[in-house]
């Protein structure tokens, strides 16, 4: 384990990253290559989704909502790897908090899976798999379409000639605090 992140997560530190990927290899990939390292399990249990942080900060009375902007419509495309590390809907619950703003979830793989998306073999099979949510985004007709992937989001909004272009969740955070 990253000795940096050790020290941290010793100090009190509390991890995020913005790709679900990534957070699913700290959370449950790492542990799984070493299961008798407690650095890795130390590590682990600092390590969040930023909006499964947002969220638990937000039931202690911690997350500030005094957000400056509304969103409108969001069609928020629910990926794979958020749905296996069993975090529920927090992105979701979150952006819900911005006041006019209405989420509709899309439950379905986007087809990119790592690099098949992108593979020459694989490239017209993936575009096949992401046919129906992309028919989802449009039929939404929302102001916003986000997914907490961003090559997922980068791949159905490719589809759809990226009119809706993909935003990060986070950057729709941002545009409700106004900032």
């Amino acid at each position: 384990m990253d000795p940096v992140l050790t020290k941290m997560a010793r100090e009190g530190w509390d991890f995020t990253a913005a790709v679900p990927s990534c957070v699913l290899m700290f959370k449950q990939e790492l542990p799984l290559m070493s299961p008798d390292d407690s650095d890795v399990a130390l590590v682990r249990d600092r390590f969040f989704d930023p909006f499964e942080y947002l969220a638990e900060r937000h039931k202690a009375g911690l997350l500030v909502t005094d957000f400056k902007q509304s969103l409108g419509k969001i069609a928020w495309q629910v990926p794979c790897h958020q749905r296996v590390q069993k975090i529920g809907p927090k992105t979701g619950e979150i952006l819900q908090l911005v006041p006019n703003t209405e989420i509709t979830a899309i439950e379905r793989c986007s087809g990119h899976d790592g690099t098949y998306g992108v593979k020459h073999k694989t490239y017209a099979l993936s575009r096949k798999l992401a046919k129906p949510v992309e028919n989802r985004v449009a039929q939404a007709e929302a102001a916003h379409f986000t997914s907490g992937c961003p090559m997922a989001g980068g791949h159905i909004a490719h589809g759809l000639n990226d009119k809706p272009a993909a935003e990060h969740p986070l950057s729709l955070l941002r545009k409700a605090y106004g900032i």
